[in-house]
């Protein structure tokens, strides 16, 4: 499937049984939508066309960045005026960040936050910046050239020399080039720079031996989801799910160029 031909927008959940849930993947071409279930992917298909650079999934709530920040409404994704975003998330409301400013978004309007320069991600209160951590106001928080940031059970921060966790200050957890960081409820993964997939797995980093470079990962109750840079999407089943890829994994071309980042909800 080429970025060119006509894609289906619909979203179709196609599983009776498991946990069907929509994937989300920001590409050079646009945005991706898809119906996945535990270690399966179904229906996939452009919802915005043009070049994605973010996309975040909090509590059931969807946003994107890209030429304006988007917000997904029932009626599908709408750009709120904000101008070319770098990225977003929610703290309070929607907050995004390009061009050097980082404002939020109430009742149709922006209002300013603080001024921080290539902003790289949002998680919670705190800013993944080419400076390294800030906080939405625009003051630093420490560390430099951060990559990711996730906010949990934990804080932790991707940076260009390891992954760190916040505690007393920021504790390294892990040397090495990092790129992005995911947690959800205890479950912690990170991506190495190299696209390795690490995952946090009885107290210690273990190797998740997922195929391809990646880019991005999710951990869900049921499934671990990730993307490689080069459109490669991928699922494997967690937590007593059985998955039917002989390796674990479970692999699916979206044929679409540039993967950045992959949100689930």
């Amino acid at each position: 499937m080429s970025a060119e031909q006509d894609i289906s927008l619909d979203e179709k959940r196609v599983y009776a049984g498991g946990s069907a849930r929509t994937a989300f993947v920001a590409t050079d071409a646009g945005l991706v939508e898809a119906s996945v279930s535990d270690d399966l992917l179904g229906e996939y298909g452009l919802v915005h066309r043009g070049r994605t650079r973010d996309v975040v999934a909090v509590d059931g709530r969807v946003a994107a960045a890209g030429e304006d920040a988007l917000l997904a409404t029932d009626d599908g994704f709408t750009e709120t005026g904000f101008g070319d975003a770098d990225a977003v998330g929610f703290a309070d409301g929607l907050v995004a960040a390009g061009e050097g400013r980082v404002a939020r978004y109430d009742d149709g309007a922006w209002t300013p936050l603080g001024d921080v320069s290539d902003v790289r991600a949002v998680a919670g209160d705190l800013l993944a910046a080419a400076d390294g951590v800030f906080r939405l106001d625009g003051s630093h928080a420490g560390l430099d050239d951060a990559r990711d940031v996730a906010v949990g059970t934990e804080v932790f921060a991707a940076t260009d020399d390891g992954l760190y966790a916040l505690a007393n200050g920021w504790m390294k957890r892990r040397s090495g080039a990092f790129q992005a960081v995911s947690t959800r409820a205890g479950s912690t993964v990170a991506v190495a720079a190299d696209g390795t997939l690490f995952e946090h797995h009885d107290g210690g980093w273990i190797d998740a031996g997922a195929p391809g470079d990646v880019v991005d990962a999710v951990p869900t109750a049921d499934a671990l989801y990730a993307v490689t840079g080069n459109g490669t999407f991928l699922a494997r089943a967690t937590d007593g799910h059985d998955a039917d890829a002989s390796d674990g994994w479970r692999e699916r071309t979206l044929g679409l160029p540039g993967c950045r980042r992959l949100a689930v909800v």
